[in-house]
């Protein structure tokens, strides 16, 4: 009995050996991270199968006396049993694939054991069948959950499955009695290295899943801190700036011999091997890019050959080329390239592909950004365009009707209409203005308003000088202070009073406007700047307009806040320096 242990113990080892290289092989590992799909189901009845065939012919042959006879490969005797691993591979086909491939592995090693022969031949084709037909109705419990069996599932279904087995024997046999004596020599060997065997095989799956998970851990972070610092860059487009960038941090991570980026017509980055002459602004090189724009297929190359760069002496002689798509579309490509074979591996591959699908999510953001940034200016210009139409006709009635009394002041108010003309056509085309230009808006608007309603109110500057390097969205303080002389007074001509006041708080400028008029009636107050208002004196809709474009600019905290008693109003709002200003700010200016 000991000596058919050690025996039947070298034949596990055999298939733990096998069973060690497969899973070294990734195209196996793969089937088994897919062993729900039915394709997956038939290669691993192939493979199981084959595992099979193995342990049916290098059993140990007990002849009918119970000698052991250990050679492998022999012919068995009409009157011989054997011992073997065939429990073992069955099992674990059925744990890992589930009931189908238990079933059709348990098939293929009952009706390879029948026709081996021996004694009682067809006991051994039955009990493959429920051997199969029970580890699989077990193995379907792990698939369901998406895991695989730990080593202690396969002692106890090593154990149950050689249990079925020897009760098999006992039924079947046409000799009671010889079965007995069978089932009394080699059930403990064949019980114990089965259930053995069952454990190695699944804990070397636990062992290289667990490996696997480690290096998807570390692929993922890696991946993580790449379209990190990627990302302002794919964001950009294809430029030859960016993606240059962008190669450069791409090939420090991923460890390759060089990195290229193409649009779809020629090289907007290379970095690494063979930048001689693969280089921007070149037309695409490889004939192997131009198939991989045309097929949108992620294309491996392991020979100079299938790169097909027509240049001499190039040392590139392995890449993997991913698509980059925008809305399906392709737009470009991402090429690893390695000057060593051996270097483009299965890790390499998947990570390629995971990078490639993130940049053209990157790709696909920075252009709807575009988009919304294109659509963001075009508003706030929109708006612009709209500021006070109404104010230049009430100048040119004041300028008209000076002509005759007072032909100097009606010139040179002539002249600041002009100036405020022309600011107002700046402004159009631009988000922000400095401070000193809003500032001499503001002047000529005045000296417009003042001439029509001398000495009526006084405009008072407090603005710290830090601030007026800064800057604000054109006719921001024109607005404010040409509501407050329009709104604040209410008929009132002496004594009307407007403050401008602009002050620095750490990375924000506070601009305020206030004056000492009547206040604004409570029942609007939560109207203004939000929608138009319909009454005597207008619409406030320059102050709406203000407020949209304040918030489209810079986001909620920039709006427009308004304070307000019968002793005065205040209108304020906190904007960011220019330091703090967003792309969308930096690009209007």
């Amino acid at each position: 009995m000991g000596a058919l242990f050690i025996l039947l113990l070298e034949r596990v080892g055999l298939v733990i050996v096998l069973a060690y290289i497969l899973l070294s092989i990734p195209f196996f590992k793969d089937v088994l991270l897919q062993r729900e799909k039915l394709n997956k189901k038939f290669l691993l009845i192939i493979i199981f199968s084959v595992f099979a065939f193995i342990s049916n012919f290098t059993g140990v042959e007990i002849s009918a006396d119970q000698q052991i006879i250990s050679q492998l490969f022999n012919p068995l005797d009409p009157t011989s049993s054997l011992a073997n691993t065939r429990v073992l591979t069955i099992g674990v086909s059925g744990l890992i694939g589930g009931t189908p491939v238990g079933m059709a592995v348990g098939v293929v090693s009952g009706v390879t054991r029948y026709l081996q022969g021996g004694n009682d031949p067809h006991i051994y084709f039955i009990s493959s069948i429920l051997i199969g037909l029970l580890s699989g109705f077990y193995g379907n419990r792990f698939i369901a959950k998406k895991t695989f069996p730990k080593p202690l599932d396969g002692v106890i279904i090593g154990g149950v499955t050689e249990l079925v087995q020897m009760i098999s024997i006992l039924l079947l046999s046409s000799n009671t009695e010889a079965a007995w004596g069978l089932v009394q020599f080699i059930a403990p060997p064949m019980i114990l290295t089965n259930s053995i065997g069952m454990a190695l095989f699944l804990s070397i799956i636990q062992s290289f899943k667990k490996i696997e998970q480690e290096t998807r851990a570390v692929q993922t972070h890696a991946v993580l801190d790449l379209a990190e610092a990627t990302l302002p860059y794919f964001r950009s487009g294809l430029t030859e700036e960016s993606a240059t960038k962008a190669a450069q941090i791409i090939k420090k991570t991923m460890k390759v011999s060089a990195v290229s980026i193409t649009d779809t017509e020629k090289i907007v980055a290379h970095v690494g091997a063979a930048s001689d002459h693969h280089k921007p602004p070149h037309f695409i090189l490889t004939d192997l890019s131009k198939e991989v724009i045309a097929s949108g297929e992620v294309t491996l190359a392991h020979t100079r050959k299938q790169i097909g760069c027509h240049v001499d002496g190039c040392p590139l002689v392995a890449a993997i080329v991913v698509p980059l798509t925008v809305r399906n579309d392709i737009c470009g490509i991402l090429k690893f390239y390695f000057t060593n074979q051996e270097e483009l591996t299965f890790v390499q591959r998947q990570l390629a592909e995971g990078l490639g699908k993130l940049f053209s999510r990157q790709l696909e953001y920075g252009e709807l950004d575009m988009q919304k940034r294109l659509l963001q200016d075009a508003e706030i210009k929109s708006l612009q365009a709209q500021v006070n139409p109404h104010f230049f006709f009430n100048a040119l009635n004041t300028i008209s009707a000076l002509i005759r009394i007072d032909s100097e002041q009606a010139r040179t108010l002539l002249f600041n209409l002009s100036a405020f003309f022309r600011s107002n056509l700046q402004g159009a085309r631009t988000n922000l203005i400095s401070i000193i230009k809003e500032l001499e808006q503001v002047d000529a608007y005045l000296s417009i308003e003042q001439a029509r309603f001398p000495d009526r109110f006084t405009v008072l500057r407090d603005i710290d000088d830090t601030a007026l390097k800064e800057y604000l969205p054109p006719f921001m303080l024109q607005i404010l202070v040409e509501n407050a002389v329009k709104h604040g007074f209410k008929g009132r001509k002496t004594d009307n009073e407007v403050i401008i006041k602009i002050t620095t708080e750490a990375d924000d400028l506070l601009v305020e406007v206030q004056d000492n008029g009547v206040g604004v009636r409570e029942d609007i107050l939560e109207e203004i700047g939000n929608q138009s208002i319909q009454s005597e004196s207008g619409t406030g809709s320059a102050i709406e307009n203000l407020n949209k474009r304040l918030v489209s600019l810079f986001g909620n905290e920039a709006k427009l806040h308004i304070e307000t008693s019968d002793a005065g109003t205040r209108v304020w709002s906190r904007i960011p320096k220019k330091g703090g200003y967003n792309e969308t700010i930096d690009r209007g200016r």
